[in-house]
């Protein structure tokens, strides 16, 4: 009864504020703490910065004012232990309340939509973790009951139904708020040190489009979006491993043109050991390895080796010119528009880059040097 007209309070008490343009402000209550500190940190990606305390007033009152552009996440901390998670925006008048003895456990907090969001997601973590930990308390306990094997299967399988209705409730989060920062919080949630709550790409790459859009500026917008990039990348080359795994003798087929016109399949050159590379005329890497590339290419081309090479260029005119500069002979192909089909289907993100490819088609070898490529075709073709 008492936290519900603390609440009712709270409640009118931001109704009534007089807002200050442009900035935020928070205050409240925090009980048995007069006369000590309590302390504003941002919370950054990798770390914390202080950012202001205030001396706990006799009957509770404290108060926090400041400027920040888009929804930030704050700690409001008693010390290092007992802390609090805000998201505040621009603006807000934020009231907050609760005891010293248990502040980070039970705590009212109106007025700031995305703090009551953060407090939500973190009370429903930390009941789930709490039943886990209950749960595996019970095969201490047990552990030499004759019937164990018996309830750690009953036990077992509790336990992965709380962890799934955590990782259901959270992603659907994330998927309901996805224009909101305390997603971020959700996506980043740990059930321990190795295992993220949410585990679904798709909602990581809804709410980092979402929240990229919206706030392009916030540092764990950005933190978010690239790792969502390097997942999404990641997945990319996971899935190109697993098809050149299982079917490497069927590589993806590459059908573009040549100088003059002509589309050449990458599958006509099989029957021979082929280098399949991806260059740019305006690329300093791959025109320095182009001539390594000539060496080799006379070397061993009696020999039954060729090189189908794929130019991402968008200027034809520089794709010719470096083609006579460097003196290439084999086969060289491109739509003048990037070729970003063949890039995309041979997850290549960075030029020069190769694949060594067997009479097959399968691919045996990734990205070679020149002194790695010239000892793979020797021992091959020698």
């Amino acid at each position: 009864m008492r936290k519900v007209v603390v609440l009712i309070a709270l409640i009118a008490t931001v109704f009534t504020a007089c807002k200050e343009s442009g900035k935020f402000k928070i205050e409240g209550k925090i009980s048995n703490a007069g006369g000590e500190y309590v302390y504003l940190d941002l919370l950054k990606v990798n770390a914390t910065e202080k950012v202001d305390s205030v001396k706990i007033g006799k009957d509770g009152d404290f108060k926090f004012t400041g400027d920040v552009a888009y929804p930030t996440f704050f700690l409001m901390k008693l010390n290092e232990k007992n802390f609090v998670t805000l998201l505040v925006d621009s603006a807000e008048q934020v009231q907050v309340a609760g005891d010293a003895a248990n502040f980070s456990r039970d705590y009212v907090v109106v007025g700031s939509p995305g703090s009551e969001l953060v407090q939500k997601l973190n009370l429903r973590l930390s009941r789930t973790k709490h039943v886990l930990d209950s749960i595996r308390s019970l095969h201490v306990l047990f552990r030499k009951d004759p019937n164990y094997q018996e309830l750690k299967k009953k036990w077992d399988e509790n336990y992965n139904e709380v962890m799934q209705e955590q990782i259901d409730y959270s992603t659907n989060f994330v998927r309901e708020n996805p224009f909101s920062m305390a997603s971020v919080l959700a996506l980043y949630q740990k059930f321990d040190n190795d295992t993220y709550v949410v585990r679904d790409l798709n909602s990581l790459k809804i709410a980092a489009s979402a929240l990229n859009s919206f706030y392009p500026e916030s540092d764990h917008v950005k933190a978010l979006y690239a790792n969502t990039l390097k997942l999404m990348s990641d997945e990319r080359s996971a899935k190109m491993g697993q098809f050149i795994k299982e079917y490497g003798e069927n590589s993806p087929e590459i059908l573009l043109p040549n100088p003059d016109g002509k589309e050449i399949a990458l599958t006509s050159l099989r029957g021979k050991y082929v280098l399949l590379q991806f260059w740019s005329s305006q690329d300093r890497g791959s025109r320095i390895i182009n001539p390594v590339l000539v060496e080799i290419y006379n070397k061993y081309k009696r020999k039954g080796f060729d090189i189908y090479q794929v130019s991402v260029d968008e200027n034809r005119y520089e794709w010719i010119d470096a083609i006579d500069k460097d003196g290439l002979s084999w086969t060289n192909v491109g739509d003048m528009k990037g070729s970003t089909s063949a890039l995309n289907n041979y997850n290549v993100k960075q030029i020069p880059f190769n694949y060594l490819l067997d009479k097959e088609g399968t691919v045996i070898a990734r990205n070679l040097k020149g002194p790695e490529l010239d000892k793979v075709l020797g021992e091959m073709l020698n």
